[in-house]
């Protein structure tokens, strides 16, 4: 048996599911799902590194993980969300659709990284570089740092 497809399913199931359930526009929705971002960047963080050693399953679960919650992401700001989240710039509901292009890139760019599964520590380090100028544009414009 393979163990590490069954992982794999296994986590993107959850995955899935997780997004479903925490879709209900909360700031602890909200946190549980950049977490599985932060997570996932994580994995490929380590892997970039040289910290851990290369692994496709492990690159494939969380660009996967990353594509997912970029595309459920902006179901978490609709108009019965919670909008005194002190977190999120008031801005982004007078900017919706560059705050779901913004999302949408990020989720297309893992996709694409996906499709073009980077086979290196060198090639998970520019799709770490891409994803991350992809979530930094997002928190520059949308995010409000707790101090």
């Amino acid at each position: 048996m393979n163990w590490k497809a069954i992982a794999t399913a296994v986590v993107l199931a959850g995955v899935a599911f997780g997004s479903v359930v925490a879709a209900d526009g909360t700031h602890d929705s909200r946190v549980a799902l950049m977490k599985k971002n932060g997570a996932a960047a994580g994995s490929l963080g380590a892997i970039a590194k040289g910290d851990k050693p290369y692994d496709a399953d492990v690159v494939k679960t969380a660009l996967t993980t990353i594509a997912e919650t970029a595309k459920v992401f902006p179901d978490q700001f609709g108009s019965d969300s919670d909008k005194t989240d002190q977190e999120v710039n008031p801005k982004l509901w007078d900017n919706m659709d560059d705050f779901k292009a913004k999302a949408a890139k990020l989720s297309t760019d893992a996709e694409m990284a996906l499709a073009q599964l980077p086979v290196d520590q060198a090639g998970v380090g520019a799709t770490l570089k891409t994803l991350g100028a992809d979530c930094g544009a997002c928190h520059q414009a949308y995010r409000i740092l707790k101090q």
